[in-house]
């Protein structure tokens, strides 16, 4: 049965006998990966900044869709060279050189989706706990095997099973969250919400950089992943524009509708704060508490089917010699061990875990800079044959851009706060600059902004020239 075969392609270049598919496809993966209720709890944190509802709606918006325009740009790669992410990215680090963004990129993979299944188990304790006669443990179990089961069904087979299930998992977690939605609205003091007073522009740069950051930036290290079984003859236009649609619209409103909730109960903003999930139960009936339970593993499976896919792709492609599924085998059991440790063993890992994501995010965003200048400044396709070939005009190794990697990453990591773990405390070694690790601008993550405009504007400056001739040779 189409979809349910096992995708043989890896990190080459898919033949054009197998590129199918048009620009609108791209809706469903990347919405499926962002429909999460994590975005109903970003409206707390939005309001944490010190805006009003107005300014936290305008940053939602502006942030979102800016973040995800960088996907999108990054999905264009794909569409014209027809690889992986972790492939691409060789034209502008070096055949060899690409291992250092490809293995930054792996882990950060690895890591997001351990931590999104042990959310799904999680927040499945969380909501039956509030159910009289079931064992905790027997939730947790439950909800960690629908998110194991179906992460890997979609990691592991691969393209076509990733398109379906997102698809699904898209249409059933909107229906079931427009439902939540209608039950809560009653719960909406828009009095409250409106009474709310105008921050500073300082807050409202914070919470647009905060939405940056937050919602779609980690997402441009793996555009090209799904964007590279369409024709190269589809619209580039229509690319970025289904890529930004797909991922921008449910965490937007979902966002707008998560503010107007904390802004109606100061308590209910708190607590999301320390339970970002199992919080938003405290509003509903209990009825409804299963299909929320069923909204919270689907919603974060999204996004770990994705990150587990690509995952796999960034192990391949820095050499590993597997094959793509054996890799996404591999990860998978790394994230079930992960996942058992952090929920079942280590109560006190979770959060010291996320820190170390977050600090790893910064170099990411370097090279990712760097991979969005590099599509902008192309006009052409990358020489497919050269991109496997160290002796090719790529080059081994460009020194230019792991320069880039080490600013950026030592600026970046200047001016990022880290809550989460004490042995992260030395970062924000640059903040006194912006008013310190206490100032408006302590937790808005500016350092990972800085880092990915370092990665652009300086590989725009670098490597005009060289990329000018590189395109000049393929003629």
């Amino acid at each position: 049965m189409q979809g349910f075969d096992l995708e043989i392609n890896g990190p080459n270049v898919i033949q054009e006998s197998e590129r199918k598919g048009k620009p609108s496809s791209l809706f469903w993966p990347w919405a499926g990966a962002n429909v999460s209720l994590l975005a109903l709890s970003y409206g707390a944190f939005f309001l944490g900044f010190g805006i009003s509802f107005r300014q936290a709606t305008a940053a939602a918006i502006i942030g979102t869709i800016g973040s995800f325009f960088l996907v999108g740009l990054s999905s264009l790669a794909g569409k014209r060279s027809n690889a992986p992410t972790t492939v691409l990215v060789r034209a502008s680090f070096g055949v060899k050189g690409s291992i250092v963004p490809g293995f930054l990129s792996y882990l950060v993979f690895v890591g997001w989706e351990t931590v999104l299944v042990s959310l799904a188990t999680l927040a499945t304790g969380t909501v039956f706990s509030r159910f009289t006669g079931i064992d905790n443990n027997l939730a947790l179990i439950l909800g960690f095997a629908i998110a194991v089961g179906l992460t890997m069904l979609g990691g592991v087979l691969g393209f076509n099973m990733i398109m379906r299930i997102q698809k699904i998992l898209t249409i059933t977690t909107v229906a079931l969250t427009t439902v939540y939605i209608a039950l809560t609205l009653d719960s909406v003091n828009w009095n409250a919400v409106t009474s709310i007073k105008d921050g500073t522009s300082q807050a409202f740069i914070g919470a647009a950089i905060f939405a940056v950051t937050g919602i779609g930036l980690g997402w441009v290290n793996c555009a090209a992943d799904y964007s590279r079984y369409l024709p190269r003859s589809v619209s580039g236009n229509a690319v970025v524009g289904w890529t930004v649609f797909g991922a921008s619209v449910v965490p937007i409103l979902l966002v707008i509708y998560g503010t107007a909730l904390s802004a109606s109960d100061s308590d209910l903003s708190d607590a999301i704060a320390n339970d970002p999930i199992g919080a938003l139960t405290t509003i509903l009936p209990t009825w409804f508490l299963i299909f929320f339970a069923l909204i919270a593993i689907l919603g974060l499976v999204g996004g770990a089917i994705l990150d587990l896919y690509s995952s796999g792709l960034a192990l391949v492609s820095i050499g590993v010699p597997i094959k793509r599924h054996q890799a996404a085998l591999v990860d998978s059991v790394i994230m079930l061990v992960g996942t058992i440790y952090i929920v079942w063993i280590a109560n006190n890992f979770f959060y010291p875990f996320q820190g170390f994501l977050i600090t790893l995010g910064v170099p990411v965003a370097v090279w990712s800079g760097i991979f969005v200048a590099d599509v902008i400044l192309r006009s052409k396709s990358y020489d497919e044959k050269a991109l496997f070939d160290k002796n090719g005009i790529y080059g081994s190794v460009n020194k230019g851009s792991i320069f880039l990697m080490a600013l950026g990453t030592f600026i970046g990591w200047g001016f990022v706060t880290n809550s989460f773990a004490s042995w992260l405390v030395w970062q924000g070694y640059l903040m006194t600059l912006i008013g310190g690790k206490d100032g408006a601008w302590a937790y808005a993550n500016v350092g990972v902004i800085f880092a990915l405009l370092i990665g652009f504007l300086g590989h725009a400056l670098l490597s005009r020239k060289s990329i000018s001739s590189q395109e000049r040779s393929k003629q």
